[in-house]
């Protein structure tokens, strides 16, 4: 990997500005193979070389990806006017890593959401030709159906002209309120909500738990965040 300047490095963390930074190397108490960085502007490979400050590995990472266990009420944006975004429920060494979610959940969608600041594999995610796969847990107000099942594996064109492709509709329970699996092949807004509300099967809850090959860690609690383990990374890289 290319060396970089030790204070840039150092800022890329989030867990301190550039100002931290240079002072941090300025009273000595960062250290590069063991020497002490004499000046800001000296350079460093973060893959190769061992940096660390006041005596603590810096823990580099080219790009960090989260999983977020979303709560309702929260927007999937990285600022917005209108209330809390995601970015509220991470702490602020993360908030300054420039991170952004993959794709969108509704405000009231709870459940998986992944957050990076690695545009080329994020782009790929999302991007229409890869199709990578979403599955969300619902309920909703009504009797889920095979007739149902059938219009979402034939592909819905909604009231509006949007042309749904095919899709999945795994029925747990059908009663007053059924609860379903809905495994959708592209990310339309308010896609499941429309689908199932023209099937006269209104959304009383929404809940993502998978995306890819990635489930949602069912010990992440709603509301908290972990960074992705290597082999999660690894599994999203082989969609």
């Amino acid at each position: 990997m290319e060396k970089q300047r030790l204070d840039k490095l150092l800022a890329s963390t989030g867990k301190w500005s550039r100002r931290e930074a240079k002072d941090l190397i300025r009273q000595g108490r960062v250290l590069a193979d063991g020497v002490p960085v004499r000046s800001g502007q000296d350079k460093a490979d973060p893959e190769s070389a061992v940096i660390s400050v006041n005596g603590e590995p810096l823990g580099y990472r080219r790009y960090t990806w989260v999983m977020l266990n979303k709560p309702a009420g929260y927007l999937s944006a990285t600022e917005d006017g209108r209330g809390p975004t995601v970015l509220d429920l991470l702490p602020p060494e993360l908030q300054r890593q420039g991170l952004f979610p993959v794709g969108r959940l509704d405000k009231d969608t709870e459940g998986l959401l992944l957050l990076t600041n690695e545009g080329g594999l994020a782009h790929a995610l999302l991007s229409p030709k890869h199709h990578v796969d979403k599955v969300y847990f619902t309920r909703v107000d009504g009797r889920l159906t095979e007739a149902d099942r059938a219009a979402f594996a034939a592909g819905m064109t909604l009231d509006d002209g949007l042309r749904c492709l095919p899709a999945g509709l795994e029925i747990l329970t059908a009663g007053e309120e059924s609860r379903a699996l809905v495994t959708l092949r592209e990310g339309k807004f308010h896609q499941v909500k429309r689908m199932l509300g023209q099937l006269g099967k209104p959304v009383k809850y929404l809940e993502r738990v998978k995306m890819g090959n990635l489930e949602l860690d069912p010990g992440l609690e709603r509301g908290s965040y972990r960074i992705l383990t290597e082999e999660e990374l690894e599994k999203l890289r082989t969609f």
